[in-house]
């Protein structure tokens, strides 16, 4: 078959896609056919650093565990726990590392005690937007060094979604130059509250059920959470006044599902694609409801009377830039493989960053109304 006879029977429909994948190289569905496919059920449960049901984050664990049933034609069937159902929420990456549960879903930043580059897997102050983290991780580098990095704790990690950029806060007074920020509490977790405490803050470390009373009784000054639909849904519109964007500490939270290698390893070849397969849906679905559903309650907070949503100022952004290139170039130097991501994460941010400026960000500043 010639170039062109093979071309025109692929638009009219008479080439199949087996036909197709087997002449263009690939396997295909003739190939995979003659693979013996395992009667075996497994059963997994999956913990999580999320509450149950929380919008998005667990929802999208539930979501994980229905396509990898209905896919598998029931073969694997994982059932979800969110945090302190099963384990408590940040015990979630020991208890699936021990095999107390086949699967966990979190942010690798919690695990930064354990392992300091993990940190660098969800992100960091002035760093990888969404896009460019699926890139780096995807197509850039990022996921083998992930998976060296978990392989000795027997996990193996998959992407878990994004939050996009997030918003910088809410605050009990107004946040006008980098003077401001001197003595402000804050909760603000992993490298977002050195660089805060580099600025004359104070971080303070609260989980996100005592956020509210927080703020509400004084015991911080500010809190940032994620983005208008979770911030909504927390009420903090009820008790703050301002309300700031960008979230420089946050750029673009990535998330994760990570599965003991053990059991991993002890699943069929088909059974592991399914998983695999799944989470990287799930990628998608998590910044696309994020994108969603931020954009619809940002314009039900702007409606909140008495409160005020507003941009950082350009000198503000400029000092906790400063402050965290000294702060995360530390850190990264204080533990070898931390080191290695944090290079590889720079020599990304070089190449990435001048085709960014000539296309996101020219698209953003002249086209967008």
């Amino acid at each position: 078959m010639n170039r062109s006879t093979f071309f025109k029977s692929l638009a009219a429909g008479t080439i199949g896609l087996p036909v197709f994948l087997r002449l263009m190289g690939g396997k295909g569905q003739a190939q995979s056919r003659s693979q013996t496919v395992s009667g075996e059920v497994f059963n997994w449960k999956m913990v999580t650093t999320w509450p149950p049901g929380f919008p998005i984050l667990g929802e999208g664990c539930q979501m994980l565990a229905d396509l990898c049933r209905d896919m598998s034609g029931g073969r694997l069937n994982i059932t979800v726990y969110g945090g302190g159902e099963l384990v408590p929420a940040l015990e979630s990456f020991d208890a699936v590392r021990q095999g107390a549960a086949e699967v966990g879903s979190g942010a690798a930043y919690y695990w930064a005690g354990k392992a300091p580059a993990a940190q660098f897997f969800a992100g960091f102050p002035f760093g990888l937007n969404a896009q460019q983290m699926n890139a780096w991780l995807l197509s850039g580098g990022g996921m083998e060094l992930w998976q060296e990095l978990y392989a000795d704790y027997n996990l193996v990690p998959f992407v878990g979604g994004n939050t996009g950029v997030q918003m910088g806060g809410w605050f009990n007074r107004e946040i006008n130059t980098i003077a401001d920020y001197k003595g402000l509490k804050m909760r603000m977790p992993g490298l977002g509250g050195r660089v805060l405490e580099a600025l004359g803050g104070t971080p303070v470390l609260l989980p996100g059920g005592e956020l509210y009373t927080g703020l509400e009784r004084g015991i911080i000054d500010a809190t940032e959470w994620v983005g208008p639909y979770h911030d909504y849904i927390m009420g903090f519109h009820e008790i703050a006044k301002y309300y700031y964007s960008p979230g420089w500490h946050e750029p673009g939270t990535a998330f994760e599902f990570f599965v003991n290698k053990d059991k991993f390893e002890g699943l069929p070849a088909d059974l592991q694609r399914i998983f695999e397969v799944a989470t990287h849906y799930i990628n998608m679905y998590t910044i696309s409801a994020f994108e969603a559903k931020n954009a619809e309650y940002l314009e039900k907070l702007r409606e909140v009377p008495g409160l005020t949503i507003k941009s950082l100022a350009p000198e503000v952004i400029d000092a906790a830039r400063i402050a965290a290139d000294e702060v995360i170039a530390a850190y990264a130097e204080s533990d070898p493989f931390a080191k290695r991501v944090f290079a590889s994460i720079r020599e990304f941010q070089r190449k990435a960053a001048p085709w960014a400026a000539v296309t996101e960000a020219t698209y953003y500043r002249d086209m967008m109304s």
